[in-house]
């Protein structure tokens, strides 16, 4: 075992190694997912250090609200981008795990995941599953779980109607194409939790909202939430 410990290990990255989403560079040994350089550029919203950020109070008033954050800011024009679009749409499904668990890794010290009870991740629709054959989000709650040692709920909340992209969408066509989307199940394991929902992309709020929405009439809920980025305005 320290044989392969000592040079099996190294001997397979250097077979096989990886290489930066977002630069393209080759990775050393002990990365994963960025280069030192592209994840000390990453730009960040550091949300989780601060409580009334923008985020957060796109939910006030909603519902019973904790936390609020994503990891960087979103635009189109973003190199950062593409990390998403590989484990989002071209089937990088560890992709997906690295990046919650990079994410979470950060996060942790501030204090943002105290309190909380477990982590469900916004549901796909059955079609759309079987489209892409893993729900993305699921993955980076299995990352982020990894980390905090956090219980991942996934049988709570499913989704029952399938909607259009939001891609291409304006804001009044995104929060009208979510609408009674997602419906509640086994609610009992989320009575009195504290519960932080966790996706890829926040852009207008409504799908988080609406996932909200459906579980929202459980007994002493509160919810959190947490995603990979957030689109800039």
């Amino acid at each position: 075992m320290k044989w392969i410990k000592k040079w099996g290990i190294p001997l397979i990255n250097w077979l096989f190694p990886h290489y930066c989403v977002v630069c393209g560079k080759r990775l050393p040994q002990d990365r994963r997912v960025l280069c030192p350089s592209c994840q000390e550029k990453m730009p960040r919203t550091r949300y989780h250090t601060w409580e009334e950020n923008r985020m957060a109070k796109q939910f006030w008033g909603k519902f019973p609200t904790g936390h609020a954050a994503a990891w960087f800011f979103y635009s189109k024009d973003s190199s950062y981008v593409h990390m998403i679009h590989l484990f989002k749409y071209n089937g990088r499904q560890q992709l997906a795990f690295d990046v919650g668990y990079l994410m979470a890794e950060e996060m942790l010290p501030s204090g943002f995941f105290d309190g909380i009870d477990c982590i469900v991740p916004i549901p796909l629709h059955k079609k759309r599953f079987r489209e892409r054959g893993y729900n993305q989000s699921e993955l980076l709650a299995r990352g982020v779980a990894a980390v905090t040692h956090i219980s991942v709920i996934c049988d709570a909340v499913e989704r029952i109607r399938y909607t259009e992209t939001q891609t291409h969408k304006t804001m009044q066509e995104r929060i009208k194409n979510m609408e009674d989307v997602f419906r509640a199940k086994n609610v009992d394991q989320l009575e009195g939790k504290h519960v932080l929902l966790v996706d890829d992309v926040m852009t207008t709020s409504s799908t988080l909202t609406a996932c909200a929405d459906a579980l929202k009439e459980i007994p002493n809920v509160k919810f959190s939430f947490l995603t990979v980025a957030i689109a800039s305005h």
